[in-house]
């Protein structure tokens, strides 16, 4: 084998200038569902706090206020203080929410947190 064979068989790699062309679309694999409403589990499961069913759901701000305090002071596996442990909690259910949430609701939960604060 001589050294010109070598040396046209050799792929040369070009760098690009990180342009990628645009190739038509690919047929992929399905893929598998991403995991549906995390933010749902976390609340039910949540190592902070055992919530009562509905607490987010309740008509008064007091009530939700006083069952958030009442769960966090039972709970013996939270890491924060109980004030601390509820409200978090609270606030993470409404930035989940985000848009979705109806407007009558999240005043609700905003007063909650004020009552939670009392």
């Amino acid at each position: 084998m001589n050294a010109r064979h070598k040396t046209a068989t050799r792929k040369t790699v070009r760098k690009t200038s990180g342009r990628r062309t645009i190739s038509p679309r690919r047929k992929t694999a399905a893929r598998k569902p991403a995991p549906k409403r995390w933010s749902q589990r976390v609340t039910r499961e949540s190592d902070a706090l055992d919530l009562k069913k509905g607490v987010f759901k309740l008509t008064s701000a007091k009530k939700i206020a006083s069952s958030l305090k009442r769960s966090a002071e039972r709970s013996s596996r939270r890491k924060a203080g109980a004030y601390r442990s509820a409200l978090s909690m609270l606030t993470f259910y409404i930035n989940r929410a985000g848009k979705t949430l109806p407007k009558t609701q999240r005043t609700r939960l905003e007063r909650a947190k004020v009552e939670l604060k009392h």
